[in-house]
């Protein structure tokens, strides 16, 4: 049978990669809807005891010596679901979206985003590019949403679909290119080439480069920064 048989088994693969994506998207949204309810039940909870502000902290003692088998219950753990449900409650417009991302995402936001309107966007965000923690960790530490909300007051209100030109921010986090001080267009080209996974990251995945479709993109790209 020899290559006769690929597409069939192609096919066949394909399957089993988008179960496996299916199970990891359902055990995701059970594992924070899970961290939700718990979260809820100890925000209920909490002032209503003996014990005050030490009831997380013996609840999650006692996890621990009954249920030892059961990680992520932890003092600390308790307390960032407590914060995650208190967050999020009576927040609608991100509601829908919670269950979409993972639980060590939702921390990164919690926890480096300092307004409900950050946190929106970069839950948004992670939907939208289906970010890993890694690359959500770079986009935050490189002040991704302030950046863009700079830009996004600097630019025409003209739809991202009509205008390529509105998909480049006013400014860029390029130190990944390791560039000396003085470098010309032919020099930011190739630096561009060889560090294309980060510059993707950088500009959005809204961007498929294609055979040698890139070199007007990437020509576009160069003009952005250079301010021509």
């Amino acid at each position: 049978m020899g290559n006769e048989i690929l597409p069939y088994a192609n096919k066949i693969i394909t399957l089993i990669e988008e179960a496996r994506q299916n199970a990891l998207k359902s055990v995701n949204a059970e594992l924070i809807k899970l961290y939700w309810n718990v979260g809820e039940y100890l925000s209920a909870e909490n002032g209503k005891t003996s014990w005050g502000n030490s009831f997380i902290d013996e609840t999650a003692r006692y996890i621990k010596e009954n249920c030892p088998e059961i990680k992520g219950f932890t003092r600390r753990g308790l307390y960032r679901m407590k914060q995650f449900y208190e967050t999020y409650k009576d927040d609608e417009f991100v509601s829908a979206l919670l269950t979409q991302i993972s639980w060590t995402n939702h921390l990164l936001i919690m926890s480096s985003s300092k307004t409900q309107e950050e946190r929106q966007f970069y839950i948004m965000l992670c939907v939208k590019e289906k970010y890993s923690s890694r690359e959500l960790e770079r986009q935050i530490s490189s002040a991704y949403f302030t950046r863009y909300m700079l830009s996004k007051e600097a630019l025409e209100p003209v739809p991202i679909e009509k205008n390529i030109k509105d998909r480049f921010l006013d400014t860029y986090v390029l130190e990944f290119l390791d560039l000396p001080e003085k470098y010309n267009e032919r020099d930011l080209r190739k630096a561009i080439i060889h560090n294309l996974k980060n510059f993707i990251l950088e500009i959005g995945k809204d961007f498929t480069f294609v055979g040698e479709e890139y070199r007007e993109l990437l020509s576009n790209g160069i003009k952005e920064l250079k301010g021509e």
